[in-house]
């Protein structure tokens, strides 16, 4: 983000500031309140600006939640489920069995590595095929036991490497699309971190879509974008623009039902907040959605994305 270096900067002179009064017994307290003074109208005023470059920034924050870290704080009795009975088990894309309160549900999500050797194991949140069709295994169980299915959605696009390829990474993301579009079960959808093109949209079609308040939900990325379209890949802050790519952008445009705040600064400034303020969001979802009779929600959910976007004529 533009404004982060100069917040840091002012968030390290407190840290020093704080140490060398506690190491000289010096009263420091007065330079110290200044500093932190500053840092709330700095922070205000940034915050205040973001932009959807911005955005993209805070969604790639390297200490931002991650779908485990979700799953740990909001669910209990979690039992992790692996392979997809056709090739293998991706790291990338994690699910099972769990309860949120005293509901029960089938929770999968994308979940990026922290350390390189992590970010290694999990490909960097970039499924390959095996990875939804996993997904879509434990969608299906979840249908025949009638359990509600979150999604928690966290990557940069599905994997784009040949190997994928050659396992129908196309086919596996269009039969997940076409088979959540029918699943005869709840579906709620969360974007926690970025949305990015089919590999997000392959655990994207549900009842209830979501993003995080400084989430991103795009085709492609920025980029990806920059370089298609401008043949510039230095200019992904025009093609941001250009895309709509922040939650607030999609919400007007209809593609997502709603925004769950965050804590002020995003949500890897205060995780407990963001995962206090998503668990909210799923057990009043769920409790709508659980009303509604089977016939009724996949025709609500067959209009829901139907009605997305429109034709302009000359």
């Amino acid at each position: 983000m533009r404004y982060e270096k100069e917040l840091m900067d002012i968030e390290n002179k407190i840290k020093e500031l704080e140490k060398f009064a506690e190491e000289k017994e010096v009263d420091l307290s007065k330079e110290i309140e200044k500093q932190r003074k500053l840092y709330a109208a700095k922070s205000k005023e940034a915050y205040s600006k973001l932009n959807d470059w911005d955005k993209v920034s805070i969604a790639r924050h390297p200490e931002r939640p991650y779908a485990m870290d979700y799953i740990n704080e909001i669910t209990t009795d979690f039992v992790e489920l692996h392979g997809d009975r056709l090739f293998g088990d991706d790291s990338a894309v994690v699910g099972g069995l769990c309860r949120i309160d005293d509901k029960k549900f089938m929770v999968i999500g994308i979940q990026k590595g922290r350390t390189v050797e992590e970010k290694i194991e999990r490909n960097f949140g970039m499924s390959n095929p095996e990875g939804y069709r996993k997904a879509l295994r434990l969608m299906k169980m979840a249908e025949k036991f009638h359990i509600p299915v979150l999604t928690l959605i966290d990557t940069s696009g599905a994997y784009p490497g040949i190997e994928a390829e050659e396992r129908g990474q196309g086919e596996a993301i269009a039969r997940n699309l076409m088979e959540m579009s029918g699943l005869k079960t709840p579906i709620i959808a969360v974007v926690i971190g970025e949305g990015g093109s089919g590999g997000a949209l392959a655990l994207g079609v549900a009842d209830r879509v979501y993003m995080m308040e400084h989430a991103v939900y795009s085709v492609i990325s920025p980029e990806g974008c920059a370089a298609i379209l401008f043949k510039d890949g230095s200019l992904a802050e025009k093609a941001a623009k250009n895309l709509k790519i922040s939650a607030q952008n999609l919400k007007k445009l209809g593609v997502i039902d709603d925004i769950i705040p965050e804590p002020f600064g995003g949500a890897h400034k205060n995780p407990k907040c963001a995962e206090i303020n998503l668990k909210k969001v799923v057990l009043l979802s769920i409790s709508e959605l659980e009303k509604i009779k089977i016939d009724t929600l996949l025709e609500n959910r067959y209009n829901k994305f139907r009605r997305i976007g429109f034709f302009m004529g000359e």
